[in-house]
């Protein structure tokens, strides 16, 4: 896989000076779409000319000199903040809560956090009056989840009328949390808490979920899944033009829902860590048909961009359908859960799409894509966080 990767971008020019070395551009043989992609004119090599020359000359030295640090920072800066926070690459779990109320007037109660938010955040649930003060029956660290399980807990005559529900530790968390709750009567109640509101009353005259929230979680987490924004955003970057681009998107919503149904369904299952392990790699193979556009190689993806997006976004969508059905959310609620989540998260998806074709004819009206050192930036950025996240989900993935 390494020579795979390394074979598709370009390696950096040797300038020796040992005998018989030349000078840079002297001599030199640069293929016409080399040159192009580099922004020199056609046959003429890098380094000839201020729109080709990758250190440029004169005037512009100082000027782009200090551009090219800066960009270095900045790309410094966004690789630590990535591999500072790698459970939020591709984390659209939240945690789970279910409180059941039994036939005896006893509770139970199931709580479930992604294990990999419990290296940044330890999230405690709580109900009014000490009910979860003693402690859990069950520890179960295993199957990428924290479990903690209380049962046959006894709140008295009154139930749980009047007591409220508190996860502690979610302020400071990007972290969801799905509180569901069975009343011995038949009733269900079931909430979204996140940052910002991290109560809920448990009076059975509650409101259920609304439909919007299940749409609105969706938006919520694919555009704080940073490696699926990524793959999308070099999609954006390999189809050039508007109405193959929308075919493309289209087959990577129709892949999704294909794979939110299958799972609804229960006629496949998946594991969590090796799709996450996968859905890096896809974003690899992307970074490397970017790489093979800029050396004027031919890209798969730009043939046939809808039938790549159509493949990988059924593994995209695993990893999302598989995350949201193993939290274990009601079976009863996952067909609906699902079906709304996938529509938030292709709400999200086309917001974003908006937002980088905007910003790319921004960049392009103030000319910033004419500068020749900013143009392999994209491709290499990409590369290197997918690279990352490969390495690590698959040792994830073994251990």
């Amino acid at each position: 896989m390494i020579s795979w990767i390394t074979s598709s971008f370009p390696s950096p020019r040797k300038t020796g000076r040992g005998k018989g070395a030349k000078r840079q551009g002297e001599g030199q043989n640069v293929s016409p779409a080399l040159a192009a992609s580099l922004g020199s004119p056609s046959g003429s090599p890098p380094g000839t000319g201020p729109a080709g020359h990758l250190l440029p000359v004169n005037g512009e030295k100082g000027r782009n000199s200090g551009l090219l640090v800066a960009i270095t920072i900045l790309l410094s800066l966004a690789f630590a903040f990535v591999t500072a926070l790698p459970a939020t690459a591709h984390e659209v779990r939240p945690a789970f809560l279910q409180v059941t109320e039994r036939g005896d007037g006893k509770i139970d109660v199931l709580f479930k956090q992604p294990a990999t938010t419990t290296l940044a955040v330890r999230l405690d649930p709580d109900i009014s009056a000490g009910l979860l003060s003693g402690q859990p029956a069950v520890v179960d660290s295993g199957t990428g989840y924290q479990t903690r399980i209380w049962k046959g807990l006894k709140p008295g005559k009154t139930g749980l009328g009047g007591r409220s529900v508190t996860i502690h530790g979610l302020d400071r968390s990007i972290t969801d949390a799905l509180v569901v709750v069975h009343y011995a009567d038949g009733h269900d109640l079931q909430q979204i808490l996140r940052p910002g509101q991290e109560s809920l009353s448990l009076d059975p005259r509650g409101n259920n979920l609304p439909v919007l929230t299940y749409v609105q979680l969706g938006v919520t987490h694919i555009l704080t899944g940073y490696d699926h924004l990524m793959f999308i955003l070099g999609l954006v970057l390999l189809v050039r033009n508007v109405p193959t681009l929308l075919k493309t998107i289209t087959a990577f919503t129709v892949a999704h829902s294909i794979t939110l149904a299958a799972t609804a369904l229960g006629v496949m299952t998946v594991k969590p860590a090796q799709i996450e392990a996968l859905v890096a790699l896809s974003i690899v193979f992307v970074a490397v048909e970017l790489a093979n556009v800029g050396l004027g190689r031919t890209s798969v993806t730009q043939r046939w961009p809808w039938l790549i997006a159509f493949a990988f976004g059924l593994l995209h969508g695993s990893a999302f359908a598989g995350a949201l059905a193993e939290i274990g959310l009601p079976k009863d609620n996952i067909p609906a859960a699902l079906l709304l989540f996938n529509i938030g998260v292709e709400i999200g998806q086309l917001v974003f799409v908006a937002v980088v074709l905007g910003v790319v004819w921004l960049l392009r009206r103030i000319k910033v894509t004419e500068i020749a050192v900013l143009k392999p930036l994209p491709t290499y950025a990409i590369g290197a966080f997918a690279a990352f996240w490969v390495f690590e989900r698959l040792h994830a993935a073994i251990i």
